[in-house]
């Protein structure tokens, strides 16, 4: 599972991508498209697929996680959920995770530029 979300935004924590199913073999995705087999799921821009980034204009930057999950099973998530709802159905069912953390602001989205960093997920079994 793929997830992306801002807790930077104003009022929750932002989703803006959502992929389940990913297969367990895929090594990345091409610019634009989701992983091989991945499931895309409405983002809080109620559109399905990738959304953003949009930080709001003098709002600062936002840091932007993308957080993969090797999952034991797949997740019990309804049609539209949100980032909490992701987090309380991964309780029990996460085998290993990595992380890649990176601020965005709406200036840095208007220039072209953005930077992250990754930082260490935890690992487990496959």
């Amino acid at each position: 599972m793929l997830l992306c979300e801002v807790p930077d935004a104003p009022g929750t924590t932002f989703l803006h991508w959502l992929v389940t199913g990913i297969d367990p073999g895929t090594s990345g995705a091409a610019e634009g498209q989701e992983p091989q087999g991945g499931l895309p799921w409405p983002n809080g821009f109620s559109r399905v697929g990738r959304g953003g980034p949009m930080p709001p204009p003098g709002h600062g930057p936002h840091r932007y996680f993308f957080r993969l999950y090797a999952l034991s099973e797949q997740l019990p998530l309804h049609d539209h959920p949100g980032v909490e709802d992701v987090h309380r159905a991964l309780k029990g069912r996460e085998l290993a995770s990595g992380t890649w953390a990176g601020p965005i602001s709406a200036e840095r989205v208007t220039a072209g530029h953005s930077h992250g960093r990754r930082t260490a997920g935890r690992t487990g079994p496959r």
